[in-house]
């Protein structure tokens, strides 16, 4: 063990072992944020790209932890998502590629294993993980010859059947909703429709799951449809970006900016609950930039156009590819009572991290069959021991120590 405790750490863990002694006594709120199509460029943070702007973002990353080798499973959002919700290789069950769904309902969800925890799950944005037209198999199986899926089958498959008690499921601006932006609740998922801005709805969808679900333990995962294609933003946004550069890349800025606006007032929400420092927050990119290589600054609204204006710099390849620039991706963590701010990590880390690392977290014994690492080690132990410093700590429980520590 290293004897030389570092000055930063030493004033980290005096300001924290306070919010330890309360925090650490309740199971911790878990709020995954999954972007997609976001290019590892695209936070201001990560230093690239002088054109993005994401303040809320950058504090996220002053606050916690930025890995600059976060890595996703698969290149294509399908699979990706799969991996990430699971916790395993999504290879291990069939789910190679966008094609090769739906997620198999032998498999458990996070949401499954939080559910059974005791926590309140909820769901807001984009699936796709749902059968459709392209997974031949299932179609095959099913004797399914016009790619229409019967409602009753899809149903099965949708986030509600899947360990989300609320949800708030769609991607434009059609939605399957337990409760609604004004915060009345269902009893079983109804349609919605909506207008407006869609980043901007579904940042609402997850401020009102997190009013009506603060004052017990929750997990929520947050899926933005963005900056994906069909680009889509308000001026509220797109002013934002003035000047000479591609139309694309304009709607990608201003999309981005929505979602940042959308985890500041997340952040916001939480410190108002009072609820900040005991939420664990994640935030990760499905996968990379879709570039087609020349990032062809077609017409916005061009049905089929590639590009979706994120940046991959400066990694090779794209969306599609296992090259770094469509599996490397913006990966962020946030737990301000735990995670000692200001870091920014090199060693490689995975999607399939998410679900070991929560549920060290929230003290969840994980299933034998999980793929990923608890990165809580890594984030909190700097060569140094500091189980036997937590477990000293009145009030906090061994049991966490043990998850921050060498386990």
């Amino acid at each position: 063990m290293n004897a030389f405790i570092p000055t930063s750490l030493i004033r980290f863990l005096t300001c924290s072992l306070l919010h330890f002694t309360t925090a650490a006594a309740e199971k911790p709120n878990i709020i995954v944020i999954f972007t997609d199509d976001h290019g590892y460029a695209d936070l201001s943070c990560q230093g690239y790209e002088k054109d993005v702007k994401t303040p809320n973002l950058d504090r996220f990353a002053a606050e916690g932890a930025r890995f600059t080798n976060g890595y996703v499973t698969a290149p294509q959002c399908c699979p990706s998502r799969a991996g990430l919700l699971t916790g395993r290789d999504q290879n291990r069950f069939g789910f190679h590629s966008n094609g090769h769904g739906p997620l198999p309902l032998e498999e458990s969800t996070m949401a499954n294993h939080f559910s059974k925890a005791g926590y309140t799950t909820g769901m807001v944005g984009k699936w796709h993980m749902e059968p459709n037209h392209s997974d031949t198999a299932f179609l095959e199986k099913h004797k399914i010859k016009n790619g229409k899926i019967p409602p009753k089958l899809d149903a099965r498959y949708h986030p509600h059947e899947r360990g989300f008690q609320e949800t708030f499921f769609g991607y434009t601006n059609r939605y399957s909703v337990t409760y609604d932006l004004q915060g009345n609740r269902f009893p079983a998922p109804k349609p919605l429709q909506t207008t407006g801005d869609r980043i901007d709805r579904q940042s609402e969808a997850a401020l009102r799951f997190i009013d009506l679900h603060h004052t017990k333990p929750f997990f929520l995962y947050l899926a933005y449809y963005a900056p994906h294609v069909p680009l889509a933003s308000s001026k509220k946004y797109l002013d934002r970006f003035p000047g000479n550069m591609p139309e694309r890349r304009r709607y990608a800025l201003a999309m981005i900016s929505a979602v940042d606006e959308g985890v500041g007032q997340i952040m916001k929400k939480l410190d108002q609950h009072g609820i900040d420092q005991n939420t664990l927050i994640y935030f990760i990119a499905d996968n990379g930039a879709p570039l087609k290589l020349t990032m062809q600054d077609d017409p916005v609204h061009l049905d089929g156009a590639y590009w979706d204006g994120s940046k991959n710099t400066p990694l090779n390849g794209e969306k599609g590819m296992l090259a770094e620039g469509g599996i490397r991706v913006p990966y962020l963590m946030r737990w301000k009572s735990v995670i000692p701010p200001s870091q920014v990590i090199h060693t490689p880390v995975s999607t399939l991290d998410v679900a070991s690392t929560s549920m060290a977290a929230a003290i969840i014994a994980p299933p034998k069959n999980l793929d990923g690492s608890n990165l809580l080690p890594l984030l909190i132990d700097k060569n140094l021991s500091l189980s036997a410093l937590f477990t000293g700590a009145s009030g906090v429980k061994p049991q966490l120590a043990k998850a921050i520590g060498n386990s």
